[in-house]
């Protein structure tokens, strides 16, 4: 059995390995369409530009989901500035948010908070690009805001947008789930999974609050202090659960 086990895990991770650098390769044709599409500027490669830029992100989602099955690969817990990451966040969207006619507010702190930058990164891009495909058609806004706690820190973002039935926003985090609001919408149900499983593995909280046709709100929670050691501790843990 336990050899069984040995060469399932093996399967199963020359498979996620094989998937990384698929993933990895074809960003180079990517790349090199948009470096086209920027030297030939015309209506067209414009509608290419924004098609490429979908594609992009999926893969990205992509490389994510398969790396967030391998806890001790891919992250490194430090300190940093919170907005830092959440510039550099709003500065990938920043297009669609120009597109879609949103206001942006954002009430930026100097809060110092234990992540992964990178991994922090992507959940924030992840939750700003439901924001964006929910918003309203008529004076769209997002909002952006830290909240300081006696343990910890909060980073809200919120968005006037269609909002989430009370039966349905217990589910938002399951993976595939969509949603009866997302019928006509090119949805995956896999971008809110991913980042509740990523923030599990950063030892995170996220939250969401709705009204339909009002707002949504999704909060993460970033604890301080002697937080860090523990949480350093647990990854340790699994690092030998996985060995």
């Amino acid at each position: 059995m336990i050899e069984e086990v040995g060469r399932a895990r093996e399967v199963q991770h020359s498979y996620k390995e094989y998937i990384e650098e698929w993933i990895h390769e074809i960003k180079t044709p990517i790349t090199a369409i948009d470096l086209i599409c920027k030297n030939h500027k015309s209506e067209v490669t414009d509608r290419i530009k924004k098609e490429l830029s979908t594609i992009d992100y999926l893969v990205e989602q992509a490389l994510y989901y398969a790396r967030s099955e391998i806890v001790e690969k891919d992250y490194f817990v430090k300190k940093i500035p919170l907005f830092d990451v959440v510039q550099k966040s709003i500065l990938n969207v920043r297009t669609a948010i120009l597109e879609n006619h949103i206001q942006l507010l954002v009430d930026e702190t100097d809060d110092i908070v234990f992540t992964d930058e990178k991994w922090l990164n992507f959940i924030i891009i992840q939750i700003l690009t439901n924001s964006i495909k929910y918003c309203k058609k008529e004076n769209a806004q997002i909002h952006i805001y830290a909240e300081k706690l006696k343990n910890g820190v909060t980073l809200a973002i919120e968005d006037n947008g269609i909002g989430i039935s009370p039966a349905e926003l217990p589910r938002i985090f399951e993976k595939g789930f969509t949603g009866s609001n997302r019928a006509n919408s090119k949805s995956t149900g896999i971008g809110l999974y991913l980042c509740k499983k990523l923030a599990d593995k950063l030892g995170l909280t996220i939250k969401a609050e709705s009204e339909k046709g009002k707002f949504t709100k999704i909060t993460l929670f970033f604890p301080t202090d002697n937080f860090i050691n523990d949480f350093a501790d647990h990854k340790e843990a699994d690092l030998q659960n996985c060995k």
